[in-house]
């Protein structure tokens, strides 16, 4: 179990890090330590170490999908190993992010994920830990960084003018507003930008350091205006947001790109 982990965290540091490695080579490597084990049976492993980082909060392996029925030993392993990942995220996500340059801002975009259908757990095989490793939500960390924010909305209002001004629209170009620092912050989004016949976009800009499936927060105020604003709205999502930020954006209503998990209620009488 610890050597599944810790090769799992191995990848998991490469991967964050932008560096090259082999699923298949460390499941090999990996089968080698652990005798008699199956390639599927260590793939089925580095699936459960997904669902216990996502259950704590925590990034995970894209290309390992969360499963279920995971051993109480096994959150327990994680619980003990994962220090360090905490640590690098509570720096990273509250470090003071500058503005960067991009040469070519429009080559910035990309094709958006694709939507994952909720898929239902299997049945629980073991019996769950009373001690459970305590969440972190790195997201939220990352979300309250207002420098980071700051950011990666300077970097959307160069794109858009940069848009509009090699389409010919200089004069769009020129009213191009970052109205979260024009306005305020409670409209819904934070750049009002234009189409190229002059019709409004309504641009709500999440900005992370970390990869392209990462989640993000939305208010329940973004959500119904992009609703209610569904032929204007586009949500820039830029990810990656080191030294070569990446964009991809969804377009009208926000439900019909992403789920949504509620993550606090407020009870009232």
């Amino acid at each position: 179990m610890e050597a599944a982990v810790q090769d799992y965290l191995d990848m998991l540091a490469l991967d964050r890090s932008g560096k090259p490695y082999t699923k298949t080579e460390h499941n090999r490597v990996l089968r080698r330590r652990l005798r008699g084990r199956s390639h599927g049976s260590v793939e089925f492993k580095h699936q459960n170490i997904s669902a216990v980082l996502a259950e704590m909060g925590l990034p995970y392996i894209d290309g390992y999908k969360p499963r279920g029925n995971v051993q109480a030993l096994l959150r327990d392993v994680v619980g003990e190993r994962v220090s360090p990942l905490v640590d690098e995220l509570t720096r990273e996500a509250s470090a003071p992010q500058e503005a960067l340059t991009v040469a070519d801002i429009l080559s910035i975009q990309v094709e958006p994920p694709r939507r994952k259908l909720a898929a239902a757990e299997d049945p629980a095989e073991y019996v769950v830990s009373r001690r459970r490793p305590k969440p972190f939500d790195y997201v939220h960390q990352e979300a309250a960084n207002k420098s980071l924010g700051d950011a990666g909305e300077t970097l959307i209002m160069v794109y858009e003018t940069t848009r509009l001004k090699r389409a010919g629209k200089d004069h769009l170009a020129r009213n191009v507003e970052q109205v979260s620092k024009t306005i305020g912050d409670h409209l819904g989004y934070d750049i009002r930008s234009y189409e190229e016949d002059g019709r409004d976009r309504f641009v709500e800009v999440k900005t992370t350091r970390y990869g392209k499936r990462t989640p993000f927060y939305i208010s329940a105020g973004e959500i119904q205006f992009s609703k209610a604003n569904s032929n204007a709205y586009q949500l820039y999502r830029v990810f990656e947001f080191r030294e070569r930020p990446k964009l991809f954006t969804l377009p009208g209503d926000v439900q019909g790109h992403v789920t949504l998990r509620a993550t606090n209620y407020r009870a009232h009488f």
